[in-house]
This record gives structure tokens, sequence and C-alpha cells, in this order.
């Protein structure tokens, strides 16, 4: 039954809602000025838009259905907004997929990097975050007392405020 391909995503609406305040929490000026110190340029907005998605994604992931699967439609949407910033900044259509899986690799690989980081502390972690978000320049802490504050927050959410399309980000 073709009928059946079209049939529309019962968490569309809050996939986009939850996408919005992701980016929205991601744009933040406060990110691109001391103390955080981002650099405001299309990585250094990549950088905490993927610092803030792999906080948001993770939560996702470990809670009850159906947040696994509104976590992967958020990813996604996440990455077919890379595809269209990408394209917008004139990537070429050769170009766009060996960039999407370069970002494709680093994003995964910043995930993993935190989570090993935070289970080492929180020294491990302004580390990590220094050199992926900072380049290696600059003091990591405040990203890291960020990313605590952040993680215990979405972490005391209930699923159901998720699945209302809410992301409960603390304020940089």
């Amino acid at each position: 039954m073709i009928f059946g391909l079209f049939r529309r995503n019962p968490l569309e609406e809050q996939i986009g809602r939850l996408h919005e305040a992701l980016v929205a929490q991601s744009r933040l000026p406060a990110f691109f000025l001391p103390p955080y110190g981002a650099a405001d340029t299309f990585e250094g907005r990549f950088e905490i838009l993927t610092l803030n998605a792999g906080l948001l994604l993770r939560r996702l992931s470990l809670a009850p259905d159906p947040a696994p699967a509104l976590a992967q439609d958020l990813s996604n949407a996440v990455f077919s907004r890379f595809d269209d910033a990408l394209r917008e900044i004139g990537i070429s259509d050769v170009g766009v997929p060996k960039k999407m899986k370069k970002l494709a690799g680093a994003f995964m690989g910043r995930g993993a990097a935190y989570e090993e980081a935070f289970a080492q502390g929180e020294a491990a972690l302004a580390a990590a975050l220094a050199r992926n978000v900072l380049g290696g320049a600059g003091d990591g802490a405040a990203l890291a007392a960020y990313y605590l504050r952040a993680r215990a927050a979405l972490d005391a959410a209930p699923v159901e405020t998720f699945l209302r399309g809410e992301a409960p980000f603390p304020a940089p």
C-alpha cells in the first residue's frame, strides 16, 4: 500500500519544538563570550550545538519509550539541518556528503569523548571541552560547569517534558 509511505510521524511536532529549543539554546550569545569563549563561526556553533544535542540525545535515549524514538528522530532533524546549512554556505552538492560524513564522525566522537571524560571527573571533562569546543586554546572549566548543570537539569526532567517538545536547558 503506497499510501502508508506518506504517514505523518506522530511525534513530528514534538521533534520540531525540541529542535527549536536545542538550536535556541545553542545560539545563546553567552556561549561565544567569556567565560565560555566558543568561536562565533560555523565550527564554533557546531561545537556548541553538538554539546547541547549530545546532552539532550543522551537523556532521551536512556528514557522509556517513546523517548528513544524521539531521540532518533531528533538526531535525524539535526543532521538534516546540518545538510541544509552546508548547502546555504555554498558547499557543492558533490561536497556535501563528504562534509556530512566528517560532521557525523565529529558529532558522534564528541558525545563519546564527553561521556568518557564525565566518568573521569570535572577536570577531564574541562580538558575535553577545551580541546574540542575551544580548539585547545582556552580553559574549559566554565563549559564543564555548564555541562554538569545541563546534564543534571535534563536528567531531572520527567519524560513528559520532552514529549511536549520542551528541553529544560539551564542558562549558560
